[in-house]
């Protein structure tokens, strides 16, 4: 289970997060929803142990994200959109690199690797280089990473992002069947229709802050709407939501600008 409780994220002037709080169980699927720059990637990383809040919490299982990293991080799967590959390492050659900084070895590392291969689709490049790999066959490795130690809780950051049909459609059904083995799966997505489709509920992230909670046939019917994007709009309001998309522009160039500075 992750739970967030007035999860707030600073970058100085800049208010990433802005006390989010909401419980993601077991055996569901829980959807970030909103536009690209909303908070949706850094609520991820907070509750991936990645960043450590401003103030608030974030908890894995009961686990503080600040004070126990590592417990956190060996029950929680973190697929970022920005993920890369050695394009020197093969698929297997990857998964085994990352099983083994989760502690894993021998012949539970070569089952695991195995497993994943074959649940992934993978078995027919397993064993090529992974230069020239097309976006679908990068997003099965690098998924397959955050899998590799069976975690608990899995969190897909935009899980379908640059993927063809037939890579979707796989992405779903992995989703899917994650919900029925009873895993805690928290996905952010800014595709309203993916969010209707794969979530059991969805909390809608504006500029940082929680607009709403609940069920896309409840966000639907609170806002009076025929689908879930007219529910996002209703919801946040269709003129604050121009404004605030500029202002959010501004924002993500003013940080971007400031992690040039710092890595000066």
């Amino acid at each position: 289970m992750i739970e967030t409780q007035k999860l707030t994220k600073h970058f100085r002037k800049l208010v990433a997060v802005d006390g989010v709080s909401f419980v993601c169980c077991d055996g569901e699927v829980f959807g970030l929803l909103g536009p690209n720059g909303a908070g949706k990637t850094t609520i991820l990383r907070l509750i991936a142990s990645v960043l450590k809040p401003t103030a608030g919490a974030a908890l894995v299982d009961g686990l503080d994200t600040s004070r126990e990293s590592a417990r956190v991080r060996a029950r929680v799967g973190l697929l970022v959109e920005s993920a890369g590959l050695y394009d020197r390492f093969s698929p297997r050659e990857h998964l085994r690199f990352y099983g083994r900084l989760h502690g894993l070895d021998g012949p539970q590392l070569d089952r695991r690797v195995d497993a994943l291969l074959e649940m992934l689709e993978m078995a027919d490049f397993a064993d090529r280089r992974a230069e020239g790999f097309s976006a679908g066959m990068r997003r099965r490795v690098v998924l397959g990473q955050a899998l590799i130690h069976d975690p608990p809780n899995v969190i897909l950051d935009e899980p379908t992002a640059s993927l063809d049909v037939m890579s979707t459609r796989s992405v779903r059904a992995l989703i899917d069947r994650f919900r029925q083995e009873g895993r805690c799966v928290l996905i952010s997505t800014h595709l309203m229709a993916e969010a209707q489709r794969l979530c059991d509920r969805v909390a809608i992230i504006h500029m940082g802050q929680l607009q709403a909670v609940g069920t896309p046939a409840e966000l639907i019917a609170q806002a009076g709407a025929g689908n879930l994007e007219e529910a996002f709009v209703r919801i946040v309001g269709e003129e604050r939501l121009r404004t605030d998309l500029w202002a959010q522009s501004r924002q993500r160039r003013w940080y971007q600008f400031w992690r040039r500075r710092r890595r000066v």
